[in-house]
């Protein structure tokens, strides 16, 4: 369900002839789940589905990368714009603008390495990138440090549970059965690209059969417990992103989070019911 300030909104209603086809997918998707999907404004929802193509589009530009997957420990960037933590994190660098540092990462990526929750978030920030420009990116993501979930205090990551998956969305296949020897392969966070399909870092563009499978190569000895999609859903909390547009800033809007309530945080990850 659709309501765009007060009103439902209807999926034909939304469509647009500039939409893009996982645009559509997006609208119809919101329309059909029981999950109320509330926005201020329609240059709420266009502002969206924009930022969503854009971590769609930041995921297919991680693969194309060539961006290695690792373990923190042995994690690797480009020194010219991150300092290396002994944890295997990345801090950026005094004096580095943050937009050039992210969009290093996917120029240069094969001098980098990291693992899949990194990778995520990594996406947001240049999906964000995308959507801002430069100059406000910018002034607000100075202290940029990537290592697992952790993000800027204006990027918001919300987790919640459900199966109210939309493309742009980050998922999770879990894996119970997993080879201890190779424990970073307990599951895969994977962007919804749409289409039947996904982005996981490590893994490639794969439907969620293939990512399953892929899983499963990846279990203990005698494992019986297939991997599988959990019910929950990662995503950034575009209500708190939008304030930052330029439509929004010249007419201030009231702040509200629908029918969630807080339950639970962990890090800079804070989950709904």
């Amino acid at each position: 369900m659709i309501f765009i300030g007060n009103t439902a909104a209807y999926a034909l209603q939304l469509k647009t002839p500039s939409n893009t086809a996982v645009e559509n997918e997006m609208i119809n998707r919101m329309a059909n789940y029981q999950t109320t999907y509330s926005f201020y404004n329609l240059e709420h929802f266009h502002f969206t589905l924009k930022l969503r193509s854009a971590i769609i589009q930041a995921a297919k530009e991680l693969l194309a990368s060539k961006a290695e997957f690792t373990v923190f420990e042995d994690s690797k960037c480009n020194a010219r714009y991150w300092i290396l933590t002994r944890t295997g994190g990345f801090q950026l660098r005094n004096g580095v603008q943050p937009s050039n540092a992210i969009h290093d990462i996917f120029v240069n990526g094969k001098q980098y390495g990291f693992e899949c929750a990194t990778a995520i978030v990594i996406i947001f920030y240049k999906a964000v990138l995308q959507v801002f420009g430069n100059s406000l990116f910018n002034r607000l993501y100075q202290g940029i440090y990537l290592r697992d979930w952790r993000s800027d205090e204006d990027l918001p990551i919300v987790t919640t549970r459900g199966n109210d998956y939309l493309p742009g969305d980050c998922v999770y296949f879990n894996n119970p059965e997993f080879d201890p020897n190779k424990s970073y392969w307990r599951g895969e966070n994977a962007i919804d690209l749409g289409n039947g399909t996904f982005y996981g870092h490590g893994v490639g563009i794969k439907t969620s059969e293939e990512m399953i499978e892929a899983l499963n190569k990846r279990r203990k000895p005698y494992a019986t417990q297939s991997a599988y999609l959990l019910s929950q859903v990662t995503r950034l909390d575009d209500r708190y992103l939008f304030q930052f547009s330029p439509r929004s800033i010249e007419e201030p809007l009231p702040r509200f989070l629908a029918a969630n309530e807080i339950v639970g945080k962990i890090g800079q990850v804070t989950f709904y019911l």
